[in-house]
């Protein structure tokens, strides 16, 4: 595993910056239905996503700020290409809520785990898996809006990469919600171990 640093000014944090700062961008775009500027700006972030953890790997950039920033700049680049694509009518507003929810369930994890004195729990691979696979899916749909005559083959490809990353985004949830119940549970007793040992 590489060294992690203490450092913020590294070039992967920078590009997690620019990825979250292309999602007003990205909206915008959205907005005004300019599909294909959005779908450009998709493209782009998605490789920014790529190039930070990539940089961060290779040449020992790896740094705390950074593993806390680049997840949750992938949620909410998530979570704002979804709400994009659910306002223009691209997927259901339901689907939303799928996506939604699980990050809900994340955070009142988070915020368990913190009050029995535990920090953030690590990236799990199917998360990763699962954020992969949306960030593929989400720009695969979007495409079928820019590009109307390319809707019958991209929608189906589109739409079938999203479900299962939709399938893998929960997996991973139900694996931090167990972790998570283990360490409180063994937070617990250790609590009451100690109890114990002060009342004799």
């Amino acid at each position: 595993m590489p060294d992690v640093s203490s450092r913020i000014a590294t070039i992967p944090n920078l590009l997690t910056l620019v990825r979250l700062l292309l999602i007003p961008v990205f909206l915008s775009f959205i907005a005004v239905e300019r599909y294909g500027s959005a779908l450009l700006i998709v493209a782009v972030s998605s490789i920014t996503d790529f190039l930070d953890g990539f940089v961060a790997r290779r040449y020992g950039q790896v740094s705390r700020v950074g593993q806390l920033l680049d997840p949750a700049a992938d949620r909410l680049f998530i979570l704002s290409t979804l709400l994009g694509i659910a306002w223009a009518h691209i997927v259901p507003w339901w689907f939303l809520a799928v996506i939604v929810l699980r990050d809900v369930l994340l955070l009142v994890l988070g915020v368990v785990l913190a009050n029995a004195g535990y920090g953030p729990l690590p990236v799990h691979h199917l998360g990763k898996m699962g954020t992969f696979c949306l960030l593929f899916g989400f720009p695969v749909l979007l495409l079928g809006a820019a590009v109307p005559d390319l809707a019958p083959f991209s929608n189906p490809i589109g739409w079938g990469v999203t479900i299962w990353g939709a399938f893998l985004y929960w997996w991973a949830g139900w694996a931090y919600l167990r972790e998570a119940v283990r360490l409180a549970h063994g937070a617990r007793v250790a609590g009451s171990a100690s109890s114990v040992t002060l009342d004799r």
